[in-house]
């Protein structure tokens, strides 16, 4: 049964001519709109496919007609109905050629369904949770972010049928509210009772129709925020085909509509149409030719790791080995997801402990700057449900929803935790899963689900007694259990050594860094910090500017008395912060290195080695040498063999793991680099 509503959309003539419009936009020929296939055969797709949401792209749109396309963006309220209906008519047409069944049974259940437009393309309002403003009320827009929070489903009543037992008649009543697309009031939520007789009318809830409504909070990307503001978010309307598409932690992109629904805790809503789930496109960067010309030669350089691992915190003195170790983890090495089911992480997780002032802090922030994306949190501002996911209550209705936590959030990212030691232990717990099984598994308040928590961890500690004794061995200083510092590939001890030599060089170096000025720095303009990362490759490949490969300055050049100059220190010049996230970025999207057999059997062997290992010199090991120490070394060769843009691991990668490996269990390091760490010893 038509109700009013929709006798009064085919009668407004501005109706029908929309329809007719999207009609031949449907039915155009394909050479008049660009594409390589026919819109009737995607129709038809979708219809042998069960799907109910048509996908059409608003560049197609724009080429057969850029006025109309340009009026559906700004008010698409008007439009969209138009567009659905004359997606039925099609269907209608159609249902014959595909065998559907005969004209009166087609038309018929071709009417009772509900088909719906989405789009995709270029949009002329693209914004982020933090641009969207009220100039957006009412027009299409496109926004992305990470999905924080997301509802459960529920059922949204679209039609109710009602039966007089009296007269023997059934009648039906549409319900809209300020969620609805088109330009209906909002109705009454309450049955009918009583006919306009005066009857009295029963529900027929078996008849009546229901909608899947599903309501997800849409946060700011943490690597888009601007330093120092709150993160911003947005509400989103997810309804019929579109509910449990995505799920917290999930970085998204989607168009809709943006809407103001006129309550008091929830002013305005994006109602969705279209969404996409974003994968492999987190910080991505436009690489030139040129920048690949670049890459691939600084690759063939025999010193490449060295470079990398110096460029990484060149403001920071010493810390060498653990740079490297940083740069590896930032590479990382070759997930596996065998068909038993078994997940192998390729994620590398790093722990440093030791003394205060002893540059841990800086590190961790050196690596938020150049990790496409990192999170970084503290031991004592984070609990366990806030790392990995909570259960909160929707502001809504009252019903349970499920919250990310920071490693969700951070899923394919980098995670920083600084004050590692002073976390309460029962939330230290709640990130064991994470760091081993990368999932974050929730069974409480009747929500049972499991989260992908697919990142590094990168964490600093103090040790027990605020400062490391020497003299105990690292299980009497470091106050984390074994099954925890297991999960660590790598256990750094960072001591503040007392030594005048080196404490020469750490002073000059310092002197340094406060008599630098970058160049063409004017008295009084303040330096402003870049924030802004690109998520999406339209807008990257904007800039198509090569990356300078070097540093335009070099700090050593600032000391005047360049006969003291650290003799250990390389004068080649540091590559820029830019130009190592694009060779980070580019080494990972190369083809995964293939473990070589030679390289495997000196990996096993040395694991064995190291397992039976005494102590070294006195000094017992930092963390315990279980079976998961294997993966470790194989993590790290394979890491060292993307950062020389290998294809395959060996014996070469393998020796540098172990060289990493040893360094973090005893200190220990290879001769060629024993004049850097043990300098005071001449």
């Amino acid at each position: 049964m038509a109700s009013n509503t929709d006798s009064q959309k085919l009668q407004d003539e501005a109706f029908l001519e929309r329809v007719r419009f999207f009609e031949e936009f449907l039915e155009a020929d394909k050479e008049r709109l660009g594409l390589e296939k026919f819109y009737k055969d995607e129709i038809v797709r979708m219809l042998q496919n069960n799907e109910k949401r048509f996908i059409v792209n608003l560049n197609e749109l724009r080429y057969y007609h850029a006025e109309n396309a340009k009026k559906l963006e700004g008010s698409p309220n008007e439009w969209i109905p138009a567009f659905e209906r004359a997606l039925k008519n099609i269907i209608k047409n159609l249902s014959l050629s595909i065998g559907l069944g005969n004209n009166d049974d087609v038309d018929k259940s071709i009417e009772e369904q509900n088909y719906y437009i989405g789009f995709n393309g270029t949009f002329h309002h693209h914004v982020n949770p933090r641009t969207l403003k009220s100039i957006h009320l009412g027009k299409l827009i496109c926004i992305e972010g990470i999905v924080s929070r997301c509802s459960l489903v529920r059922l949204k009543l679209a039609k109710s049928v009602h039966y007089c037992e009296k007269t023997g008649n059934f009648c039906s009543k549409e319900y809209h509210d300020s969620t609805s697309i088109g330009n209906q009031v909002p109705s009454s939520s309450a049955y009918p009772t009583e006919d306009e007789n005066g009857n009295q009318l029963t529900t027929e809830y078996g008849y009546s129709v229901y909608r899947d409504h599903q309501t997800i909070c849409l946060q700011e990307m943490p690597e888009k925020m601007p330093p120092g503001m709150l993160t911003r978010s947005v509400d989103i309307i997810l309804d019929d085909d579109l509910v449990d598409k995505v799920k917290p932690g999930d970085r998204i992109q989607l168009a809709g509509c943006y809407r103001a629904i006129g309550k008091p805790t929830q002013g305005t809503v994006i109602i969705a149409n279209n969404v996409i789930i974003l994968s492999g496109e987190i910080g991505y960067k436009a690489i030139t030719d040129i920048d690949t010309a670049n890459i691939e030669k600084i690759s063939k350089n025999g010193n490449v790791f060295d470079l990398l691992s110096k460029s990484l915190a060149p403001s920071i003195y010493g810390h060498e080995m653990i740079k490297k170790a940083i740069l590896l983890m930032l590479l990382g090495g070759k997930e596996q997801n065998l068909s038993s089911g078994t997940h192998i992480r390729g994620d590398i997780n790093i722990l440093m402990v030791g003394d205060p002032s002893t540059s841990k802090s800086q590190l961790l922030r050196r690596v938020l700057n150049i990790a496409p994306l990192a999170i970084a949190t503290t031991g004592r501002g984070s609990t366990g449900v806030g790392l990995t996911a909570a259960v909160t209550r929707d502001k809504e209705t009252g019903e349970k929803c499920l919250e990310a936590g920071a490693m969700v959030l951070g899923d394919r990212g980098v995670v920083c935790i600084d004050e590692f030691d002073k976390m309460i232990d029962t939330d230290r717990v709640a990130i064991h899963e994470v760091m081993e099984q990368q999932t974050v598994t929730i069974a409480k308040a009747g929500i049972h689900t499991s989260l992908n928590a697919r990142c590094s961890v990168i964490a600093a500690a103090n040790p027990i007694y605020g400062q490391y004794n020497i003299h105990k061995d690292p299980s009497h200083n470091i106050a984390l259990p074994d099954s925890l510092l297991s999960r660590f590939d790598l256990v750094f001890v960072v001591t503040d050594e007392i030594n005048e030599v080196r404490d020469s060089l750490i002073s000059k170096h310092v002197l340094r860094l406060h008599e630098y000025r970058p160049p063409n720095l004017e008295e009084g303009v303040p330096i402003k910090e870049d924030s802004g990362q690109t998520i999406f490759m339209e807008e990257a490949e904007k800039n198509t500017e090569p990356t300078p490969v070097y540093m335009h300055y070099d700090l050593s050049q600032n000391d005047g008395n360049n006969d003291q100059r650290d003799t250990n220190s390389d004068q080649t010049n540091f590559l820029s912060s830019e130009f190592l996230k694009k060779y980070i970025q580019y080494a990972k999207g190369c083809e995964e290195p293939r473990l070589g057999k030679a390289a495997a059997v000196y990996l096993c062997e040395l694991w064995v080695t190291l397992r039976n290992e005494k102590e070294k010199d006195g000094k017992a090991k930092t963390s315990p040498l279980t079976p998961r120490a294997l993966d470790s070394l194989f993590r790290l060769a394979t890491a060292h063999a993307k950062a020389r843009l290998g294809k395959r691991v060996t014996i070469k990668d393998a020796k540098v793991a172990e060289e990493v490996v040893r360094f973090a269990l005893f200190k220990e390091v290879s001769v060629k680099d024993r004049r850097i760490y043990f300098v005071w010893t001449k």
